[in-house]
């Protein structure tokens, strides 16, 4: 086995640590305050290449693999987790179904905008009365003569207010259960479509997440993504891949609530000595650096896994369940390691806390996760 990481990817780790700390930190706290969107963040990432990363380079991407992108949302995870799930849900969930199921045509025409952050990425699947059951879907979709009209409703979408185009499922023939599900690419310019954000949020304040209103929306007959009756199957395909964003964004996250914990911890003096000094601190931040190492390196399998074209979805259940879990307790332990300070938003600690809750709950609960880990060994 080699642990170490390869030129390329110590270069992205080093650049987006760079660009972390000097772009993405600065404004994390206001961000959070007002729930602005870090547009200009994503404007500087789409100059420097960063926003197509995992794709080829034939459609503006980078041609890098997962492991890359795997730390380039870690990093900016550890600084401000809205602008790490923008960036993650861009790429996992926005791009990947173009890549993995798209004709050629369609990747010239929607996944380079993707690429080139002209349009950020976007993945409609989750409705009101189908969550953790995606075969619950609702929003239908009926062919007439050379079109696709649209009807039905998404919640819970990341990045939609900002993208062009998103892929979306909708059952096309109810009587085939889930193999009656398809996927569309719907420009959200579309006459019918509207796009609503007016969630409060527990956190992730400066992620944008919205409500997709399809009223009679129109799509020619050619922009089916894949094979029609399919959609549900490559949904959940591309759902594994996502689960390996989340996990990063976990480790990010949890790096970041370490981090401050550890520095306070050395600075704060009671009873006439540092926390960092006394062994029930000690034990805490000993916990905390031991979860992230193993998170990571699960992180990192998942990843190489899915670059080596071999199965992985196992390990990205693994790794999401695992690294979300071990980020709430980390966060936690943030806020008591910093006592009364941890629970005021100048420490930031709380804010972390508060990020980290979805990450239990996206891309499938943990619950769902544990069924997932169940039926991979056999269960």
């Amino acid at each position: 086995m080699h642990f170490e990481l390869t030129a390329e990817q110590a270069m992205i780790k080093n650049f987006m640590q760079d660009f972390a700390d000097g772009e993405v930190a600065p404004g994390a706290v206001e961000r959070d305050r007002t729930g602005a969107f870090p547009k200009e963040i994503f404007e500087k990432l789409s100059a420097l290449g960063m926003m197509g990363l995992p794709f080829p380079e034939q459609y503006g991407g980078a041609g890098a693999d997962t492991i890359s992108f795997a730390i380039a949302v870690e990093e900016l995870s550890r600084a401000c987790a809205s602008t790490g799930i923008t960036y993650s849900a861009h790429v996992s969930l926005g791009g990947a179904p173009l890549a993995m199921f798209g004709t050629e045509p369609q990747k010239q025409r929607y996944l380079t905008p993707i690429c080139t952050g002209e349009s950020l990425g976007a993945f409609g699947l989750t409705e009101p009365d189908a969550g953790s059951d995606a075969s619950g879907t609702r929003t239908t979709a009926a062919l007439d003569g050379e079109r696709w009209i649209i009807n039905g409703m998404k919640c819970f979408i990341t990045n939609a207010s900002y993208a062009r185009h998103l892929a979306l499922t909708a059952v096309t023939d109810r009587s085939k259960g889930t193999g009656g599900i398809s996927a569309f690419i719907v420009p959200t310019d579309a006459p019918g479509f509207t796009i609503r954000s007016a969630y409060e949020k527990m956190g992730l304040h400066a992620s944008n997440t919205t409500e997709l209103v399809l009223d009679a929306v129109e799509v020619p007959i050619e922009n089916v993504l894949g094979v029609l009756g399919s959609g549900y199957k490559q949904f959940l395909a591309v759902l594994d891949g996502g689960r390996i964003g989340i996990a990063a964004m976990a480790v990010g996250i949890a790096q970041g609530a370490f981090d401050k914990s550890l520095r306070y911890a050395k600075q704060r003096k009671q009873f006439g000595r540092t926390l960092a000094s006394m062994q029930a601190i000690q034990f805490k931040l000993a916990d905390m650096a031991m979860n992230l190492e193993i998170a990571r390196t699960m992180v990192y399998k998942a990843a190489w896994l899915k670059d080596q074209g071999r199965p992985f979805k196992k390990e990205a259940a693994i790794a999401k369940l695992f690294a979300s879990e071990m980020c709430m307790s980390a966060c936690s332990q943030a806020v008591q390691i910093h006592g009364g300070y941890g629970y005021m938003k100048e420490f930031e600690v709380e804010r972390f806390l508060r990020d980290a809750k979805l990450l239990e709950i996206g891309e499938g609960t943990s619950e769902i996760q544990r069924m997932v880990i169940a039926a991979q060994i056999g269960c």
